[in-house]
């Protein structure tokens, strides 16, 4: 009897893994939670740490993960058990499992919103979502929060059950740009509206009164968060690139990449609010951004 074994899909090359994963990457660490971050802790200073922390140890354990999986060709469990018999070995991975298993519905939820944000844009009704109480609203109504949940979730099974190159790196290759378009387009609208270079300073220049050691934990913190290191993602994903794809410049651009959307979801974010405040920085505080 002859043993057929099955061939492990990849990802098409080395664009299609730096897409990839930098989707995976990207979202609401970057968008949402990296400005926040930046402003409660000194703009310019945090933003200069988080670039260090990301060059020197980010960059180290990216690349581990990427080359554990592409190693072992195996999931986080399996990746981690391959290097003994002990249970402490498959401890860890188990945990970098169960980590996405808990992002998931937060994720979903979310996803949720931006379906149902988005239908209602199409059909026409921008100024309402621009209210005051659209939001809360929406949330409040238990049925339309369940239906946007359970779309957002069904794409993404779909997406999965695609596979990673017909599925996944499909998917990034589209979406992707489509991001850096309109993070482009964001930015340069909020840094051009009157007040915001006050905002484009506090948040490019560094001050060192501004320092603290909570500066350095949060960024690190939120390198974990943005670079998606230890939730098992780039191992998994890691395990799917083909041997001839080097390593050190695919993580290098998935680096780079996720940390270009971060700084301009910054400049998107913190000028937008300086200029809309008057562009008068005391009433721009870190704690109200």
């Amino acid at each position: 009897m002859k043993s057929h074994k099955k061939k492990r899909s990849s990802f098409s090359g080395k664009i299609g893994f730096v897409l990839s994963a930098a989707g995976a990457s990207v979202g609401l660490g970057n968008i949402w939670r990296f400005p926040y971050l930046a402003a409660k802790y000194g703009g310019g200073i945090f933003l200069l740490i988080y670039i260090l922390l990301a060059l020197t140890f980010g960059y180290t354990m990216i690349m581990a993960e990427t080359s554990l999986g592409r190693m072992t060709q195996k999931s986080p469990v399996g990746a981690f058990h391959s290097f003994g018999k002990s249970g402490w070995f498959s401890l860890g991975g188990w945990i970098n499992a169960i980590i996405p298993l808990l992002i998931v519905p937060y994720y979903s939820v979310i996803g949720g919103w931006v379906i149902k944000y988005l239908i209602e844009y199409i059909r026409g009704n921008g100024s309402k979502l621009a209210s005051d109480n659209y939001f809360s609203g929406f949330i409040s109504d238990g049925v339309s929060t369940e239906l946007c949940f359970a779309i957002f979730a069904l794409i993404t099974i779909a997406i999965i059950y695609a596979g990673v190159r017909n599925g996944i790196e499909r998917v990034s290759k589209f979406m992707m740009p489509i991001l850096v378009v309109l993070s482009l387009i964001i930015t340069v609208y909020s840094v051009t509206r009157p007040g915001a270079l006050k905002g484009v300073k506090f948040f490019i220049v560094p001050n060192l009164k501004d320092f603290s050691w909570m500066t350095v934990v949060a960024a690190m913190g939120q390198m974990f968060y943005s670079l998606s290191i230890a939730m098992g993602i780039l191992v998994t994903f890691g395990s799917y690139m083909k041997r001839d794809v080097s390593i050190e410049d695919s993580t290098q651009n998935v680096e780079v990449f996720d940390t270009a959307i971060a700084i301009m979801a910054g400049l998107m974010i913190i000028p937008a609010v300086f200029a809309f405040s008057g562009g008068d920085s005391a009433h721009c505080s870190p704690v109200r951004l």
